[in-house]
């Protein structure tokens, strides 16, 4: 496989790709290291060709997802007291972006070599992650990184947006949403989360069960965050874009979260305007190699060596 463009790309779409890509994974090819690495490993991963990890985290509604899931993950003010003592997003927001799209991509298409040495990359950052926070009730706590309510709603918040940002662009999942929730709670019990939940159903009830025990709250913290978010990290068309993710991930936030975050819904088609653009970046997307095709490598390649 090349990385070379085709020439039959028209290249407005190729000048997008780079640009989606170096905003993604750091490289305007999409071919960083670690994507090149996954090509290689001696197993299948964790995680089954085309199954339900593959198609969720391969489509275009990771882009909705990846707003959405930092929006709600900001109610929970331990899990945003970490962010704002320990993480550089104000810097360098794409930094952060590409770091987590780094583990979602590498556990998702990588060996379980890859994947675990990656979440040991994790953990060892999350280890000296640790401060104090004012809780939902009020209170004065502690919070570590690793800290199993944290780390529990971090894991909720991250499978619920991916879920609701698939369901934007109406892409099926094989097995449905429950397939995808029970799927990614591997990520989940790598990452020390104890019995993640394996249904829809029980996804949004744990989700709802902070909510209801006062543990979300709003605030000036959480302000702060959501005017990050809501400005475009991209000038010209790609902010004008950005705007409409933004707005489309806000859509799929019940009211009483989007009471918390002090975000109403657009009252224009957004939803329609998202699958557009996840249309068009589909397109420039697919038009040169991702890591799916990484994995596909290093799968036939088994394929080959055990025949």
């Amino acid at each position: 496989m090349t990385d070379a463009p085709s020439s039959s790309v028209p290249d407005w779409i190729q000048s997008l790709r780079g640009k989606i890509l170096t905003a993604l994974a750091g490289d305007p090819t999409g071919m960083a290291p670690y994507v090149r690495d996954i090509a290689a490993g001696d197993d299948t991963g964790y995680f089954v060709e085309n199954g339900p990890a593959w198609t969720v985290h391969a489509g275009m509604g990771t882009l909705v997802a990846g707003i959405r899931a930092l929006l709600l993950q900001a109610l929970h003010p331990g899990a945003l007291a970490g962010v704002h003592d320990w993480s550089r997003y104000r810097e360098d927001p794409i930094g952060r972006l590409t770091g987590t799209v780094r583990w979602v991509i590498t556990l998702t298409y990588g060996s379980t070599t890859q994947a675990d040495a990656e979440t040991r990359r994790v953990g060892r950052f999350h280890q000296r992650v640790k401060g104090d926070y004012r809780a939902g009730d009020g209170t004065e706590r502690t919070y570590t990184a690793e800290a199993t309510d944290l780390v529990r709603w971090v894991h909720l918040a991250f499978t619920d947006a991916f879920l609701a940002g698939h369901e934007v662009s109406r892409t099926p999942i094989p097995g449905g949403a429950d397939a995808y929730v029970a799927d990614w709670a591997t990520a989940g019990r790598l990452m020390r989360v104890v019995d993640p939940p394996l249904t829809r159903d029980a996804l949004r009830g744990e989700i709802d069960a902070f909510f209801e025990r006062g543990e979300l709250r709003g605030g000036e913290r959480v302000d702060d965050v959501v005017r990050f978010l809501r400005r475009p990290p991209f000038p010209g068309a790609m902010g004008l874009a950005y705007r409409v993710l933004f707005a489309a991930a806000v859509a799929t936030i019940p009211r009483r979260y989007r009471t918390l975050l002090g975000v109403r819904r657009w009252p224009l088609p957004v939803l329609t305007l998202t699958r557009v653009i996840l249309r068009i970046t589909e397109r420039a997307l697919g038009s040169g190699p991702r890591a799916q095709d990484m994995a596909r490598q290093r799968l036939r390649r088994l394929e080959r060596e055990a025949a």
